[in-house]
């Protein structure tokens, strides 16, 4: 997108990733009410998400971090946005996430892979750049942080490599992103990284 008149234009472009390795089979949304989900696939939502974290399930909601959930609207959609667990309810036996998940979505669950996060972070810079240096606003998820731990760093560092020589980047963490996918309107997105960058073209 270019902004100005003129023989000096600004052009702004975008990106967001996740790199969250997706596993089980997608289930259909089949009780859900603003960002409660209550069953998937008609099974109450918490016990099934319990059954697919083990051991780990004790820890909920804190380990739900390590497992996001992946959300789209229908099978002929391909544009996912992920959502992070905020708390569960063992008595409703429903989970409310950091954003909505619509009646008659699709959902399949995700786990962390270091790896794969920090080249999500790569992704997101995949269009951002040209043959000018830019200025990249870079806003991480804060659950991103968490998971990261000690290699923080390095998805900030690897979104900036993809960019032109001589770019400069700053950002900071946000309970929430808001950007398009790749093209198309804004969705909210939890623990992905989210650039916008910015430079000046002749």
């Amino acid at each position: 997108m270019d902004l100005g008149g003129g023989r000096d234009r600004v052009r702004v472009a975008h990106g967001s990733r996740g790199g969250w390795d997706m596993f089980g089979p997608e289930r259909v949304v089949t009780r859900a009410k603003a960002n409660v989900l209550y069953e998937l696939d008609g099974r109450p939502a918490l016990q099934l998400y319990k059954d697919y974290l083990g051991e780990r399930a004790a820890g909920l909601p804190a380990t739900g971090l390590l497992f996001p959930l992946a959300v789209r609207a229908s099978d002929a959609r391909e544009r996912r946005v992920v959502r992070t667990i905020l708390s569960v309810d063992e008595t409703n036996q429903s989970m409310t996430f950091a954003g909505d998940i619509p009646q008659d979505a699709l959902a399949q669950l995700m786990r962390a892979n270091f790896d794969r996060l920090i080249q999500g972070a790569s992704d997101a810079a995949l269009g951002c750049g040209g043959e000018s240096p830019v200025l990249s606003l870079a806003v991480s998820c804060v659950g991103r942080r968490l998971v990261l731990g000690e290699r923080t760093e390095e998805e900030t560092e690897a979104a900036l490599e993809l960019l032109p020589a001589g770019s400069s980047q700053i950002g900071f963490y946000s309970y929430g992103e808001i950007s398009p996918y790749t093209d198309g309107t804004c969705d909210l997105h939890n623990q992905t990284m989210t650039l916008t960058t910015l430079h000046e073209v002749a």
